[in-house]
């Protein structure tokens, strides 16, 4: 895994982790790898995947089974959905809004630009 220097890498690792359980990777109820497992495969410290599963856990995504590890919670998709919305709308649409009102870029453009892509 490449990491960016943009976000923490807990942050990033735990993002894949959501990409994962998308994409069906680990279905809810299903146990996730161990700490030290899941750290061997991205290379990183055991350390930073265990604030990884718990920054996941706090989202509600993941849980862990005391003695047996973490596993997909049920409507761990849904919440992930939901995460990505609301940085979508926190994050990304209002720089998205600054840059388009700087550039003088009307919504008739974009919807123009929206078009001829598809």
């Amino acid at each position: 895994m490449e990491f960016k220097n943009n976000k923490p890498i807990f942050q990033q690792i735990a993002e894949h982790l959501c990409d994962e359980i998308l994409q069906g990777r680990y279905p809810e109820g299903e146990r996730l790898p161990s700490v030290r497992e899941y750290a061997a495969e991205v290379e990183v410290n055991v350390n930073t995947l265990v604030r990884s599963y718990e920054w996941l856990s706090q989202k509600e995504i993941i849980f862990n089974r005391r003695g047996m590890g973490y596993f997909v919670s049920e409507g761990a998709r849904e919440a992930v959905l939901e995460l990505r919305r609301n940085e979508f709308f926190e994050e990304q649409l209002p720089e998205f809004l600054r840059n388009i009102k700087a550039l003088g870029i009307t919504l008739e453009e974009l919807r123009v630009k929206n078009d001829s892509s598809d």
